[in-house]
């Protein structure tokens, strides 16, 4: 079953580069969305708080698990092919590779023409801090924390959990991610109601982000320094990062380019001092931009390779067990 997971992962993945996830289609993680809002609309409020957040979480977890293996069962049970197939779809519609790329994108084009209106506006959409005011490297920074960030949020992270479980834990694994990016804040509104998805979200990344942050310096070489110098800084700043596992995307990519990401936020005019990744030995520029989407389109492939090792191995035990 393992080799048939890495055949729709590998497919999901094509899918993914050539075709992304087009505006008008219809789109699982908008439905789950759509979940998430209503039942947090009618259960986040009152008392019992956390015990209801976990109770959306679960049911969150059980419609979605539940009706994407019935939709992958039946497609295994019409031939084994129709089953790779259903599965390399409802995985592709888990990662996000090719929009994550054009977002970023999005901020470059219009620091290329000058327009720092259009990228302040631009990065608004992708990031919750305020833009309004940065210059031009701080909408850089920005861009970049972002592609860096989701590199295993939007892309190795869902392939992961397919490689253990299909499409289902695929797809589950960006319904944890997308309850966490919903109600998973420190705030009055969310710290009880969120406290479950914030928590499993920091559990189910733990080893992907790790993972992701080897294959970005095994795929890339470091412009300023070599691998065992990057290395070292990316451990020494990614445990500085307030969240478990995004540190470790920012402190490769940041290593990498030889630039310095974190700093301070702006979020509704509350300062947030973030814990700063890398060393600044050049300046962060527009550029930088092209050079993380690069960085992300090498490391997908390695991190591919890898799951098709570990997949085989897994395979092998089991048979010979």
């Amino acid at each position: 079953m393992i080799t048939y997971h890495l055949f729709a992962i590998t497919l999901a993945c094509l899918l993914d580069r050539i075709i992304g996830d087009p505006v008008n289609w219809p789109h699982p993680v908008r439905w789950i969305g759509s979940l998430i809002y209503k039942l947090e609309k009618s259960w986040n409020k009152g008392t019992s708080r956390r015990r209801k957040g976990i109770s959306m979480l679960l049911i969150v977890l059980l419609v979605v698990g539940g009706v994407s293996l019935l939709i992958v069962c039946f497609c295994y049970l019409v031939h084994p092919l129709a089953g790779i197939v259903a599965e390399g779809i409802l995985i592709s519609a888990a990662i996000a590779q090719k929009s994550l790329k054009e977002a970023a994108l999005s901020v470059y084009a219009p620091l290329k023409k000058g327009d720092m209106e259009e990228a302040r506006l631009k990065l608004s959409y992708i990031v919750g801090r305020d833009t309004e005011t940065l210059d031009e490297p701080e909408i850089v920074r920005g861009a970049i924390e972002t592609v860096a960030e989701n590199t295993s949020d939007g892309i190795t992270a869902p392939l992961f959990w397919a490689l253990i479980g299909g499409a289902p834990f695929a797809l589950m694994y960006r319904a944890i991610n997308t309850c966490d990016s919903i109600v998973g804040y420190r705030n009055e509104k969310y710290q009880e109601f969120g406290w479950a998805s914030a928590r499993l979200d920091d559990t189910v990344n733990w080893i992907p982000s790790r993972i992701t942050s080897i294959c970005m310096l095994a795929s890339n070489q470091p412009e300023h320094m070599n691998v065992r110098e990057a290395w070292k800084i990316v451990w020494r700043d990614a445990k500085r990062h307030p969240s478990p596992n995004s540190g470790w995307g920012e402190a490769a990519v940041a290593a990498i380019l030889g630039i310095q990401l974190g700093g301070i936020n702006y979020y509704k005019g509350i300062v947030s001092n973030r814990a700063k990744m890398g060393d600044p030995l050049v300046r962060l520029e527009k550029n930088h931009i092209l050079k993380a989407n690069t960085i992300v389109a090498r490391t997908v492939p390695i991190f591919l390779i890898l799951l098709w090792v570990g997949g085989m191995l897994i395979e092998m035990a089991c048979t010979w067990g």
